[in-house]
């Protein structure tokens, strides 16, 4: 892999946006080999959780221009084709099995304020930065756009999606679309942290826990109560569970299946 580092430090495994010199902007190349990236990380039994940061001074400065304006001159279905590696990408974060942590070095724009979006925790560097610009170079941020909306509402996704303008961290707590922010010297250990907190869960556990927070957005309150019901009976009957009430009352660290 040129583009993305991955590297193994169990439980956790991080990769690394590596194109600094472009404030890693997002290209074909480095799409693929982050969905490579996740293919490997998710056969291990070893990496109960995912980190995800950028090489540099940013985290990732969205699309790559120069690459965009290259397609200009490809077919419609070309164009199609291209965006949705990146929709898939988006995707398969957001329902990756195993939680994903963002640690948030620097700037994030455009595409990459949607790989943020579709993380579940969020960390991010006080220095950070946060924006929107697809509307100032006559694009539409049409794939950021699904998931601002469902961390933030209409209105104040609609806000910043249509003014383009950059917003600190601290507004970007505020909305919902980072969960806490630390020194900059601490970025890593501090989603290190997060990870090891996390391994020592239920794997399957999460994996559903994860199925059920995405499943039940937009739902009807009835419907909602009904898939958490479904899966609140069927989780009883996992190996999980009964290690999880088994060690808990012997007082022991649970030991759980590999899946």
């Amino acid at each position: 892999m040129d583009e993305i580092q991955l590297s193994f430090d169990p439980p956790s495994a991080l990769i690394t946006l590596n194109r600094p010199e472009v404030r890693n902007a997002l290209t074909p190349q480095m799409v693929e080999e982050f969905h490579q990236a996740l293919d490997r990380l998710e056969k291990r039994d070893d990496i109960a959780a995912v980190i995800v940061t950028g090489e540099g001074k940013a985290f990732c400065g969205g699309a790559d221009l120069r690459v965009l304006q290259q397609m200009a001159t490809q077919s419609v279905e070309e164009v199609r084709q291209d965006s949705a590696r990146l929709m898939k990408l988006f995707a398969r974060i957001y329902e990756f099995p195993k939680p994903v942590i963002a640690a948030v070095n620097g700037p994030a724009a455009g595409g990459g304020c949607g790989l943020v979006s579709v993380c579940d925790i969020v960390m991010a560097v006080e220095e950070a930065t946060f924006a929107y610009p697809e509307t100032k170079v006559g694009f539409v941020p049409a794939l950021v756009a699904v998931f601002l909306v469902r961390i933030c509402g209409e209105k104040r996704a609609g806000e910043l999606l249509l003014t383009g303008r950059a917003f600190p961290v601290e507004e970007a707590q505020e909305i919902g679309l980072v969960n806490t922010v630390v020194d900059a010297a601490s970025l890593l250990e501090k989603a290190r942290e997060s990870a090891n907190a996390i391994a020592l869960n239920s794997p399957v556990a999460m994996s559903l826990t994860k199925e059920l927070i995405r499943d039940v957005h937009g739902m009807g309150l009835q419907e909602a109560l009904d898939a958490a019901l479904q899966l609140n009976a069927l989780v009883r009957t996992s190996e999980d569970f009964k290690e999880g009430v088994s060690s808990f009352l012997e007082k022991r660290q649970p030991q759980w299946r590999q899946k």
